[in-house]
């Protein structure tokens, strides 16, 4: 599991202005996340529109990048859903080969009880053939999943649990979490860009990043430094960055520094005047 310490990156998936998949677009953000020294990349997750594409686009996302990194930096696939069903029986039928391991969000909309969470992870766990890294993030899945029930299911499955993306915003519960998992081989990782240094000094594993699309070495500093001054510093664009919403801020900050177009896919749009304007303003 020491792949999946330190930085990765949430990537996005550039479009281009017909709405397509900009796969050279794709390629220069690779490049940077190489020259930024990402640990790893975390493939079509929630940053990465996933849920828009057609299958045909995610495999072909996936082709790219497996292709054009060779090798060089590990690779982690989001794979979840709120079926269980569902995500079983992909992660049982796809060739996961080129992965490190796989990141799975909590079921949204069901809104599951912690019993529930347990026994979907549980059968998740079950059904792959890769480590999972399970993914809190009540914001948008509403529902949290708990320390304790993070650690049940671990407990019921250590060979097949890596860890947990903590997006929970609490801090307090992260610490807690990262407690109960002291002795294990459980990783608490960041899934917060603006609570990073904090859950680094409480010994969390690294974090899954945002930010580090545009910024890797910034990024890279707030986990291997713990850097509370690089955090407070910041804190203002990454604020904005969330302002309107995930992937769209930080499509707006790299069609600024002219790495991608703004462009998302309905139901995300990109940020309003107002925001493209105070981003373009707080870049660097």
């Amino acid at each position: 599991m020491r792949k999946l310490r330190g930085l990765g990156t949430a990537l996005i998936t550039p479009f281009q202005a017909d709405g397509s998949v900009d796969f050279e677009a794709l390629k220069r953000l690779l490049d940077m996340q190489i020259a930024g020294k990402t640990d790893y990349i975390v493939v079509l997750g929630t940053t990465g529109e996933a849920v828009t594409q057609t299958n045909e686009e995610r495999l072909a996302v996936r082709r790219t990048i497996i292709d054009y990194i060779a090798g060089r930096i590990p690779l982690v696939l989001g794979v979840g859903g709120n079926n269980t069903a569902a995500v079983c029986e992909t992660l049982r039928t796809d060739d996961l080969s080129d992965f490190e391991a796989i990141l799975s969000v909590c079921p949204y909309y069901n809104k599951p009880s912690q019993e529930g969470l347990f026994r979907h992870f549980c059968a998740v766990a079950e059904a792959s053939p890769l480590p999972v890294i399970l993914y809190n993030v009540p914001g948008r899945t509403g529902v949290n999943l708990l320390p304790e029930t993070v650690m049940r299911i671990y407990n019921a499955c250590p060979a097949k649990i890596a860890g947990v993306k903590e997006a929970s915003g609490n801090l307090e519960q992260i610490k807690h979490l990262i407690d109960l998992a002291k002795g294990t081989s459980l990783l608490v990782i960041s899934g917060d860009d603006g609570l990073t240094a904090d859950i680094m000094q409480a010994g969390g594993a690294g974090l899954i990043s945002v930010l580090s699309n545009a910024y890797p070495a910034e990024a890279r500093r707030l986990v291997y430094e713990a850097d509370s001054k690089l955090q407070a510093e910041l804190a203002p664009l990454i604020g904005l960055l969330f302002k309107e919403g995930n992937p769209s801020g930080i499509k707006t900050a790299l069609a600024k520094k002219g790495v991608i177009e703004n462009v998302l896919r309905l139901p995300l749009v990109p940020n309003s005047p107002a925001v493209q304007a105070e981003i373009a303003a707080a870049i660097f």
